[in-house]
């Protein structure tokens, strides 16, 4: 990790845009400094400039550039170009451009229009990488390396030497071609495979109903671009960099999985653009949040905000304006979620091409005098004031999985619902129901280890791979809340159903099976009641401040179960299942476990979730009610805490119900917080 004891603050600054114009850099160096920038990345689409022609390369530009930056106060993040290859590179090696899943190869152009596989792309990524490497890993002002920009998955390369590697890569997870027959189940439609090499990707023109296939196709493709990402930084450290390096991630990606990319990088960094201001800025900010919170659980350590649009995009599909506040609002629920950083994309706005109207800090006009220059200037002046936060990290108690290969084999299942599974949706229930109760959660996948968490969320776990339902029982049987929901246990990690009972292996735990699964209708709805035996524990008198309600809309999924040792809480009220379970409480060992038969509306999620928080001992970050538009967030370092109080709406709301604890970093302490406002209190750790 980095030392530093600075919020980096800056972002994606492009100066070979404007080697032509010497003024504007000039210009670009005194702006930077009154808006209080310390950072900015550079070079990452710069390669056409940097290497002209093959072999030649043109650093000086470029290193004058790092100078006067650092003689300024600014440092520097240090891109390579591998995202973006010049026009040389694919009129002279044609294999470098991507194949489609047709067999027709793309033409120049595109961002990541190239194969991840290729010899000759990976030879001159790391020819270019290890000459960057060693003409500035001394320079001071260098203080991180950042490789390519937002790897892509999608389109995945089909060209022969990706259907090779795959080959190989299949050949070493199954050893013999009967094993993957067996474990693919190829028998079904006669698709069954003498060898390794008749195996070929999936394809718009051949094999899509072989859902193993699919399934280990995104996975050879996530180790592959791990392996070029590799390959990227070993031409770095043969380079004689000591820098740590990252790359930028993105918003909820389903094309690579995560959890295994990050493990080629020091530090973890991802870009943030949330849709705001449609429909509620709190239901954005908590979807954001739970982005926040995944990439930092990743490593369990700070990460980076490496880009934020600081007004609008080229690329939604409303360009919407951040409202007054906004802007800061955001920025700081970056560094609530563990981030020590706040960096934006652009720092210049490009002149032309396809991002000349994506939002910069300095736009086509040129002057300081804009409404968006000054909020940023306004956020730098701020954070030179919350460096102590730096380094700090967040602790949570309470852990959410939200699995990618999961999801990958939930959406390719067919079935029970091809109009939509909606597992980010239940997803984000569980999460907006966490964080409503004031504490942290972390985001992991199901490979993860849970040992040390009092309570697990878990929806629509639909593929176990090995162990999990064991690591499941264990950790409820030392004492653990989890509450689970439908669909989990069907699968195993090659989308073959399980034979038994389901939720497999779980259901001794569970006290249950799932006998079926109704896929609902769009317009369909059911409700859940509680049991005529359980109504009176449900009923308001039992909750605080009247929250459990006795009905609960039910959407798209509705399983039917045979209950033999869990007490049933509700059941349905319509079809052919009506009085049938739905909601089940199981004691196991010393733990508990809810369980969800149908998807429930967001009330349900929130009322369950508390009450098995108060069951789990979990403590919010602070007392009080919290009102609905309020997210808080805290983090910790060296018997101190950093608790981050944030108002995501466009009105004032009243926050004296929240007991307040704490110092003032950041802010003012008062009844109430105006639109987008945040307060940030420090306060020392009870026992430590």
């Amino acid at each position: 990790m980095m030392k530093q004891r600075k919020i980096l603050y800056g972002g994606d600054y492009n100066p070979e845009q404007w080697l032509d114009s010497p003024d504007i850099l000039e210009c670009d160096i005194k702006y930077m400094k009154a808006a209080g920038i310390n950072v900015v990345t550079v070079g990452m689409f710069a390669w056409s400039v940097l290497e002209p022609e093959e072999g030649k390369y043109e650093f000086a530009w470029l290193k004058r550039i790092v100078d006067n930056l650092y003689q300024n106060g600014i440092s520097v993040i240090m891109g390579t170009p591998s995202g973006a290859r010049p026009k040389w590179l694919a009129d002279a090696y044609p294999e470098v451009l991507r194949v489609r899943d047709d067999g027709v190869r793309f033409l120049f152009g595109r961002r990541h229009n190239h194969c991840y596989t290729s010899p000759v792309y990976r030879e001159k990524v790391g020819s270019i990488n290890k000459a960057l490497a060693e003409c500035f890993h001394t320079h001071p002002a260098v203080i991180m390396w950042h490789v390519s920009n937002e790897y892509e998955g999608k389109p995945s390369c089909h060209c022969s030497l990706c259907k090779a590697a795959f080959q190989k890569w299949l050949k070493g997870r199954y050893e013999t071609i009967e094993k993957l027959n067996a474990k693919w189940c190829t028998t079904f439609w006669s698709h069954r495979y003498q060898s390794f090499e008749q195996v070929e990707p999936p394809s718009s023109v051949g094999e899509q109903e072989l859902h193993a296939l699919t399934l280990d196709w995104k996975r050879f493709v996530t180790e592959q671009m791990a392996d070029f990402a590799e390959n990227e930084i070993r031409a770095l450290k043969e380079g004689g960099i000591s820098q740590p390096v990252t790359t930028n991630l993105m918003y909820d990606y389903q094309c690579l999985n995560y959890d295994r990319l990050s493990q080629c990088f020091d530090l973890v960094s991802w870009d943030s653009y949330p849709v705001w201001h449609r429909g509620s800025d709190i239901l954005t900010a908590r979807d954001n949040g739970m982005q926040h919170d995944f990439m930092r659980s990743l490593k369990h350590q700070p990460y980076l905000l490496m880009e934020s649009s600081p007004s609008g995009t080229n690329w939604q599909g409303v360009s919407k304006l951040k409202k007054p506040g906004l802007l800061r609002a955001a920025g700081l629920q970056a560094l609530a979620h563990g981030s020590d950083s706040i960096l934006y994309f652009q720092i210049r706005q490009s002149r032309g091409a396809s991002e000349k109207f994506h939002g910069a800090v300095i736009d086509h006009y040129g002057g300081m005098d804009t409404r968006v220059f000054e909020e940023v200037a306004a956020i730098g002046k701020e954070l030179q004031n919350l460096g102590e936060i730096v380094g700090s990290r967040v602790r949570a108690d309470v852990a959410l999985i939200y699995d990618i290969e999961n999801l990958w084999a939930l959406e390719e299942a067919q079935g029970p619902r091809n109009d939509g599974m909606y597992y980010h949706e239940t997803v984000m229930k569980m999460y907006n129901a966490i964080k409503k109760l004031g504490v942290n959660v972390d985001v992991l996948s199901a490979a993860r280890d849970i040992s040390s968490y009092k309570l697990l969320a878990v929806p629509m776990l639909y593929m176990f791979r090995e162990g999990i339902g064991d690591r499941l029982k264990e950790f409820v049987q030392k004492g653990g809340s989890i509450l689970l929901t439908y669909w989990s246990g069907v699968v195993d990690e090659n989308d073959r159903c399980f034979l038994g009972k389901t939720p497999y292996g779980l259901t001794d735990m569970l006290g249950l099976r799932r006998k079926e699964i109704d896929g609902l209708y769009d317009e369909e709805i059911n409700v859940l009641v509680p049991e005529e035996k359980e109504k009176e524990p449900f009923r308001e008198a039992e909750m605080p401040e009247g929250k459990m309600q006795e009905r609960y809309v039910c959407r798209n999924l509705c399983e039917i179960l045979d209950v033999w040792n869990a007490r049933t809480l509700m059941v349905y009220e319509k079809d052919f299942y009506r009085g049938t379970p739905a909601v089940t409480e199981s004691h196991y060992d010393q733990g508990v476990v809810y369980y969800i038969a149908a998807d429930g509306e967001q009330r349900l999620y929130d009322h369950l979730l508390e009450k098995l928080a108060g069951t789990a001992g979990i403590t919010p970050i602070v007392s009080g009610k919290i009102p609905e538009s309020v997210e808080v967030c805290s983090r910790e370092s060296e018997g101190t805490e950093y608790v981050f109080i944030q108002n995501f709406h466009h009105e004032a709301v009243e926050i004296k119900a929240m007991e307040l604890d704490g110092c003032v970093l950041l802010g003012e302490r008062k009844e109430v917080l105006n639109p987008f406002e945040t307060l940030i209190l420090k306060r020392g750790i009870a026992g430590e």
